[in-house]
């Protein structure tokens, strides 16, 4: 299947259901840090989800150990996406996920600046910069508020998810310029699980978590969730669809997924949902459109 040079109903159908699955993990996330170590937990999701994505491979008989160039793309794609975990986790120790996922969704701009120099063949048009800036809007509109109360050492937190949106967009990059990018989505993923699947119980044990401190079953469901549906199906599906589709289009969808998961919480934890999630869902859903519209002729 060729690349394609815009997204189709088929695609955009799946980023919407695979930012909603995104969204509910936000949730799944927070119950499980119940009983789980944040890091920890996304070892443990590594883990689980490298060993379910192979048996698929190995039923499908897609071929994981051919000499195709991917090795050091794959490596590299791997401590990205490692490194983008950590980070993320790490800053939650100084500043709160409602200020750190503003710094977070800095990625699809860092995807599209890369683009620029990296994929000249994915060229923005004025008017996806003007959607992505308008799905961004969205998102301050709903989180924006918590960055004008007092911070105290937030800022290092802040610049920690800074740096997590860098690795999330290099990874994007790093699959679309190299030989990653005509590899199965399902080598893709492998890569990227099993070195975050070496490097996060590290990185937990350096960080002197206690792991599984409180197991209940809602905290055993809540990582399953997280590895069969999120880690193993939604991510195969995602690299399949960067294997085939714009990385700057797609990444413009990625603005939808903490406005689900404010609805998640509202649906599933009762967590209040206010009129600025329903202004934020409007100006994200506008973006996306002004983003992705075919241009004219």
């Amino acid at each position: 299947m060729p690349t394609r040079t815009h997204l189709d109903r088929f695609a955009i159908g799946l980023m919407i259901l695979f930012c909603t699955i995104w969204g509910v993990q936000q949730v799944a996330v927070k119950i499980a840090n119940v009983g789980i170590s944040p890091v920890w937990q996304a070892g443990l999701r590594s883990i689980g989800a490298a060993v379910l994505v192979w048996a698929w491979a190995m039923a499908r008989g897609i071929r994981l150990f051919e000499r195709d160039g991917t090795l050091l793309p794959g490596l590299i794609a791997g401590l990205l996406f490692s490194g983008e975990f950590a980070l993320l986790f790490w800053a939650l120790e100084f500043t709160t996920a409602s200020r750190g996922v503003i710094f977070l969704y800095t990625a699809p701009f860092i995807v599209a600046l890369g683009a620029v120099w990296l994929l000249p063949q994915e060229h923005m048009r004025r008017a996806q910069w003007v959607g992505m800036a308008l799905a961004f809007a969205g998102v301050v509109a709903l989180f924006g508020e918590n960055l004008l109360r007092p911070a105290g050492q937030a800022w290092i937190g802040d610049l920690m998810m800074l740096g997590a949106a860098v690795f999330w967009a290099a990874t994007t990059l790093t699959i679309k310029v190299s030989a990653l990018g005509r590899a199965s989505a399902e080598k893709m993923l492998l890569y990227q699980l099993g070195v975050s699947a070496l490097a996060l119980p590290m990185l937990s044990w350096l960080f002197g978590e206690p792991g599984v401190f409180a197991p209940t079953p809602a905290v055993w469901e809540s990582l399953a969730f997280q590895i069969v549906v999120v880690a193993s199906a939604s991510y195969v599906g995602w690299f399949w669809l960067i294997r085939h589709y714009p990385a700057t289009r797609l990444s413009s969808f990625s603005f939808l997924t903490p406005v689900r998961g404010v609805l998640a919480g509202g649906v599933l934890l009762a967590e209040p949902l206010t009129p600025a999630v329903f202004i934020a869902l409007a100006l994200v859903g506008a973006g996306i459109f002004i983003a992705n519209r075919p241009p004219r002729g």
